[in-house]
């Protein structure tokens, strides 16, 4: 058993950490607990546990820290191909607001392209949003409804978990899923097209 002590560390380190212990163990596989100090950090540690075919759970410890225990090898991972269909093209918004100048015109602005891009075909594959463009997913915001429409589409929309935490507005998300900055930069890495705000 690989154990690694993730507490008080940052997105995205918890999740690669653990990512080279399981690709270490190799085919043989093993078992990883990872313990780490909040529940983002809990749920993204599943999601990439999910993501790669291995069985996960968790327990609450007395502390306050959540144990995160992966199960990896003897034939249960499944290898993940690359079988998505569409645009191949990713949006990176990393503001509530499009350009510069005035705030309230960029404001406009940004709910115009977010518009635009449900008018796409295909539309993007994801739509990435961070910093301050992660009130663009909270239900206080106006694009909201465009995104869920984006989404519907068959979009897929990250929201980085750190910032939605910096922003205090993780329980306001809207609409997709909370992610750590290693999917981010996976799914930017991995873009046929990238448009970047």
């Amino acid at each position: 058993m690989t154990q690694i002590n993730a507490v008080g560390l940052i997105c995205p380190i918890p999740v690669i950490r653990t990512k080279k212990a399981l690709e270490g163990m190799g085919e043989a596989g093993g078992v990883v607990t990872v313990l780490v100090d909040n529940d983002i950090a809990r749920q993204n540690l599943q999601k990439m546990a999910t993501g790669l075919g291995y069985q996960s759970d968790y327990a609450q410890k007395e502390n306050g820290n959540i144990e995160v225990t992966i199960v990896a090898g003897g034939g249960c991972a499944v290898e993940q191909q690359a079988t998505e269909e569409g645009s191949g093209l990713v949006v990176a918004i990393g503001r509530d607001t499009m350009g510069e100048g005035s705030k309230e015109l960029g404001q406009i602005l940004i709910k115009g392209f977010i518009y635009a891009l449900q008018e796409l075909a295909p539309p993007p594959t994801h739509v990435l949003f961070f910093n301050s463009g992660s009130y663009l997913t909270s239900s206080d915001s106006n694009s909201l409804e465009d995104v869920r429409s984006l989404a519907a589409a068959g979009t897929v929309i990250l929201t980085c978990g750190t910032c939605t935490n910096y922003y205090g507005i993780t329980e306001k998300i809207g609409v997709g899923e909370i992610a750590n900055m290693y999917d981010i930069v996976t799914t930017m890495a991995g873009a046929k097209r990238l448009i970047n705000l």
